[in-house]
């Protein structure tokens, strides 16, 4: 067997050279003769995987370390008897610390109390769940949309699309991009929050339309961008308006891309039968990188945005971005992962 495997995957070389032959390239510089004589591919989200790289090879299986799936063709793959999995969930920690780093810097900068807020979710999957554990931790009040679990688990407390928007002080969105939700956040969906009610969205930029964000946000309270339409061209006038803004980023820690090569593995592994690997983690001995656990009980809210700025300094990352939104692509390249936190 032969896979070819972005060499940019942390964590995953020489585990499958007892197994196959491997080829690593760079994600952009993997062509179709690359292809024409493997039998499985391994990315991120940077090759794109389409008919014009597939077409004629012997790939059987796309496995991603990634959750997004934008990048591949679905249809084409689905139809061409090309199997296609992803890193479900890899990044949701990742994306949860960005998330309340975020929340508790911007309002430690605006001087905005967060007692008895109410958050409200879009998108109830990994990263949304995350999401609302913490928020529950630290004891924010929720308001969750999300239809198709709503659907599934009708015994649970969804609420309307209205219902989140008019009533809670901060919305942040996790929910995928179809086409029933690429520019779910309009004109009329902000028009419907709460008068300075924050605004974060780390889930794709092209839930937003940004020409209407930036009509709205003299009403809205701080906003925090970190997808954007048109990656890796950002809306420069809409950067300069917002709170943070960082080059896509949220859920780059060192503990999401062992998950993520993980998760690539495993699937490379169960497809070909590869039963050495089928439970297989990635790990690292840098006790720097291990994930901590901070103590929230009893601490204010000034303690509290103390301590998630000294393990995730989010500032950092959005001074790096304005210095120059040009290097958006390099930035994430050259990203160094940081490690996950909890309550």
């Amino acid at each position: 067997m032969k896979f070819v495997i972005d060499r940019a995957i942390p964590f995953i070389e020489g585990v499958f050279e007892p197994f196959a032959q491997v080829v690593y390239k760079d994600a952009r510089d993997i062509r179709r003769e690359d292809l024409l004589d493997s039998e499985a591919l391994v990315i991120r989200t940077r090759t794109r995987c389409d008919a014009a790289l597939l077409e004629g090879t012997s790939v059987k299986l796309i496995a991603t370390a990634t959750v997004s799936l934008d990048n591949i063709d679905l249809s084409w793959c689905k139809a061409h008897g090309i199997f296609v999995q992803n890193a479900s969930g890899c990044n949701a920690g990742g994306v949860t610390n960005y998330v309340f780093s975020a929340l508790y810097g911007m309002a430690a900068r605006k001087s905005i109390s967060l007692s008895g807020a109410t958050l409200g979710i879009i998108g109830l999957g990994s990263a949304g769940t995350r999401v609302e554990e913490m928020a529950l931790t630290l004891g924010f009040k929720i308001l969750r949309y999300d239809p198709l679990r709503a659907a599934r688990e009708w015994h649970s407390e969804f609420h309307d699309l209205d219902t989140v928007l008019a009533g809670s002080d901060i919305v942040t969105m996790h929910i995928p991009v179809n086409d029933t939700t690429r520019g779910m956040a309009d004109a009329a969906f902000f028009a419907r929050m709460k008068p300075g009610a924050f605004f974060i969205n780390t889930a794709q930029g092209e839930l937003v339309a940004e020409e209407d964000l930036i009509e709205a946000i003299p009403r809205l309270g701080p906003v925090a961008l970190d997808t954007w339409c048109h990656e890796p061209d950002v809306n420069r006038r809409l950067l300069d308006l917002v709170d943070i803004a960082t080059p896509h980023i949220a859920g780059y820690t060192l503990q999401g891309k062992l998950i993520g090569t993980s998760l690539a593995i495993r699937a490379v592994a169960r497809f070909f039968g590869l039963s050495a690997l089928y439970e297989y983690f990635a790990t690292t001995d840098i006790i720097e990188y291990q994930a901590v656990h901070v103590d929230a009980h009893d601490k204010t809210q000034g303690q509290i945005a103390s301590v998630i700025q000294y393990n995730y300094p989010i500032f950092t990352d959005d001074f790096l971005f304005r210095m120059d939104p040009g290097r958006f692509q390099e930035l994430r390249a050259d990203y160094r992962y940081r490690r996950e936190f909890y309550f």
